[in-house]
């Protein structure tokens, strides 16, 4: 999970740092596009990375609970937005050959369906293995209170 979670904030880092480029203009929009409207609440993000780090020093269950329900708020919603708010350009590049943002010479919207897709893949294994996690930690909880 921690590799997940480190895997996760690389891609946070990375929106992040197209954001900052895009909205303090250190290179022209045809080099690094504008961001998304999805990206603004995917920042929201690393709460539940940070909620998830922070319930493994102590085998926290209550963060680990809070982790998950926050990555599905912030973590996976916004995904969902963000393919469904691409798809008209996706559609128009996919039809006519024209996209009009750019990231470093690529359609802008291919490479943030990569992202997309990606971290959706990031997001479903952490879900899972938080999932698996939490049942261990809960049934090691349950057999120390027969004790």
């Amino acid at each position: 999970i921690k590799k997940l979670i480190y895997t996760h904030v690389v891609i946070w880092l990375l929106l992040l740092a197209q954001m900052c480029v895009g909205h303090l203009k250190l290179l022209p929009h045809d080099q690094v596009a504008m961001p998304y409207q999805w990206e603004y609440p995917y920042l929201l993000s690393i709460l539940p990375s940070l909620l998830g780090l922070l319930s493994f020093p102590r085998n926290n269950i209550s963060y680990l609970v809070l982790s998950m329900i926050s990555t599905g708020l912030f973590s996976v919603a916004p995904l969902i937005y963000g393919a469904m708010e691409m798809f008209p350009m996706a559609q128009q590049l996919y039809r006519h050959g024209k996209a009009y943002r750019f990231i470093f010479g690529f359609s802008a919207v291919s490479v943030m369906y990569l992202v997309v897709v990606v971290a959706a893949q990031v997001h479903g294994w952490q879900l899972y293995y938080s999932k698996k996690l939490l049942d261990s930690w809960f049934t090691s909880t349950q057999e120390k209170k027969k004790k």
